[in-house]
């Protein structure tokens, strides 16, 4: 063991929620910056180019949405940060700061503890049927929802005149107006 493994915080070896996980090797107090995640930062264009004649139906990459213009491929010059594996109840969450993601400890976690996260993948209107199942969950905390992806925004409830404003408020412009006429 190199001098560099004994002070990381933790190891990666088999996990029983997915493939390879991450655990810490010592205990690890609540607010630690654990590790960031980092792998080739590229366009989000780029990570669709790269993964476009992978199985639909595999939801296993090491993709991280940054922002609007970035992602990071961990699975190009990553480190272990790519194998903390998901859960519905969490020990860690991803931070964002200055475009860097960062997993920090949400609670104490205790040496020999798998570290997750909850991925909160954003569903989107043109989602094909069955991903539920496709991001399904193992994490097998008693609050699991199934599910990687994050629940589906909830409808509210709006009154006629709300609506109407709302229908008033979404309608096409006329092709004079959109040409500033």
């Amino acid at each position: 063991m190199t001098e560099r493994e004994e002070v990381l915080p933790y190891r990666v070896r088999r996990s029983r929620i997915h493939g390879a996980g991450v655990f810490a090797a010592r205990p690890i107090a609540r607010a630690t910056r654990i590790i960031e995640y980092v792998g080739e930062r590229i366009s989000h264009a780029e990570a669709d180019r790269r993964y476009a004649g992978k199985d639909a139906r595999d939801n296993h990459t090491f993709l991280f949405t940054v922002d609007a213009r970035t992602v990071i491929d961990a699975g190009v010059g990553g480190n272990a940060a790519r194998f903390i594996n998901h859960s519905c109840a969490p020990n860690c969450e991803a931070v964002l700061e200055r475009r860097r993601v960062f997993i920090v400890a949400l609670r104490d976690i205790a040496a020999g503890e798998e570290l997750a996260y909850d991925y909160g993948i954003e569903r989107e209107a043109d989602d094909p049927p069955g991903l539920e199942e496709i991001f399904g969950c193992r994490c097998g905390a008693a609050s699991c929802r199934g599910t990687m992806l994050l629940p589906p925004p909830a409808r509210t409830q709006r009154s006629p005149a709300q609506a109407a404003r709302r229908r008033r408020a979404t309608r096409p412009r006329a092709a004079a107006d959109r040409r500033g006429r």
